[in-house]
């Protein structure tokens, strides 16, 4: 318990986490002008007429039109203020809330670094990250830090290592390292890029890249730690980001990873960089109190707990975690599948006689639609929905069933949901659901 206690509370210099603040609040502040510049508020969370909530959360509903346009405000406005360390503490927090509060409104829109962003705002909230080179020191009055605890800079480390590691997990699968699926069907698609397209259509390419992405993944953190293996690791970072941005247009996660995973860097290279903008940390400061430190740790030991574990969930599961979905998100699952669908929901009065076809379009834009067909608690939920609409217009005893098609990494499609099951009487929920059909081979 000593050597942990000393490895936690060691005093380390505050430069990384500062150039951290400064990085994150930056590179949100653009990711969030980039989304209101290309009209995504308005496409994702006010043109729906019905929102894909998550288990638990169904009363987190859009605020409208305006009130959307003025929470991605605060979100630029917040992350702003991350940048500069300006009212930090409201900020961050402010940040953290509204950002996650987005994606809980939909999870149509679900992607695996918008979790991260949360995951890493939530982090910030907890560390005194305005303690230096900052608003709050410059004009606030907030006391100076010159160094904190290791465990403020360690987290963050740990949180970057966990979402690469379980990537890399995720990758020791016979579809990724033996069938090179998805890339085998994903590489030669982009056979029209220019000056590198004709080697993207050469098969073994897709298996040059799933291996060398499995052992970049599970490594990269430990080789980041290491001082002499650190700098070809992070060139290494840059090179697999940059590619993985031109070939698959994944909008800022690769610039994100980039950015956020210098803080591996030592406190001497944060300190000479940040020198540059005119920083200094030639100062003596107080260290920063244990005893507010005790309950943050207990919390992160919990949370961390959590992360260990939902990763692992799917094994709870039967079946083919690609195929029925169940356990799959929040697990670090990055780019393992190709999958598609198309499902039909027939809505019938069985009192009255009366069936009728669904066109989904008439409920859902074409994203919703699209995710919507291949993941079967979505299926269940607009099964749902079609039923209260049903309801209310008159019909008496609903039933719904639907026939939904998927194809996964190229296999042939296959029925997802069996069409014989009325899925109105069906209940939501984390159990297995017995009514997903096995993948046919």
């Amino acid at each position: 318990m000593s050597k942990i206690q000393k490895y936690l509370y060691q005093q380390t210099s505050i430069a990384p986490l500062i150039s951290f603040r400064i990085l994150f609040g930056a590179i949100m502040a653009i990711s969030i002008f980039r989304f209101y510049y290309k009209g995504w508020i308005q496409d994702l969370y006010v043109n729906p007429i019905f929102y894909f909530s998550y288990y638990g959360f169904d009363w987190v509903k859009p605020f409208g039109e305006q009130g959307m346009y003025i929470t991605f405000f605060l979100l630029f406005l917040s992350s702003i203020g991350i940048m500069l360390g300006a009212f930090y503490r409201a900020s961050s927090l402010l940040f953290f809330l509204l950002f996650t509060y987005v994606e809980l409104i939909d999870k149509t829109n679900y992607l695996n670094h918008y979790y991260f962003v949360s995951i890493m705002a939530g982090l910030l909230v907890l560390v005194p990250a305005h303690r230096a080179f900052s608003i709050d020191v410059w004009h606030r009055g907030v006391a100076k830090l010159k160094s904190v605890p290791a465990w403020v800079i360690n987290v963050f480390k740990l949180q970057l290592g966990f979402v690469y590691f379980f990537a890399g997990i995720a990758k020791l699968t016979p579809s990724w390292l033996i069938d090179a699926m998805p890339l085998k069907l994903w590489l030669p698609a982009l056979a029209h890029t220019p000056i590198i397209g004709g080697i993207l259509e050469q098969e073994w390419l897709a298996y040059a890249f799933s291996w060398s992405g499995a052992i970049y993944d599970l490594s990269i953190a430990f080789l980041l730690l290491m001082p002499r293996t650190r700098l070809p690791a992070y060139f290494a970072v840059v090179i697999f980001h940059l590619m993985t941005a031109l070939l698959f247009q994944i909008g800022m996660f690769p610039y994100i990873m980039i950015l956020c995973t210098l803080i591996f860097f030592s406190a001497n290279f944060h300190e000479r960089v940040l020198s540059y903008l005119g920083a200094s940390f030639d100062y003596s400061s107080e260290p920063l109190l244990q005893a507010f430190q005790k309950p943050k740790l207990i919390l992160l030991a919990i949370f961390f707990a959590i992360q260990l574990f939902l990763p692992f969930r799917h094994l709870m599961y039967p079946g083919d975690l690609y195929w029925t979905e169940q356990g799959y998100r929040f697990s670090w699952r990055v780019m393992l599948m190709e999958k598609a669908g198309h499902t039909t929901f027939k809505v019938e009065d069985i009192d009255n006689n009366k069936i009728e076809y669904v066109n989904n379009s008439d409920f859902l834009v074409p994203q919703q639609i699209k995710m919507m067909s291949t993941q079967a608690d979505m299926i269940l939920q607009f099964a749902h929905y079609l039923r209260d609409h049903y309801l209310s217009k008159g019909w008496e005893r609903c039933k719904v069933t639907c026939q939904s098609k998927v194809t996964l990494n190229g296999k042939r499609s296959s029925l997802l949901i069996d069409p014989t099951v009325d899925l109105a009487l069906e209940k939501r929920g984390w159990h297995h659901k017995k009514w997903i059909l096995p993948q046919e081979n």
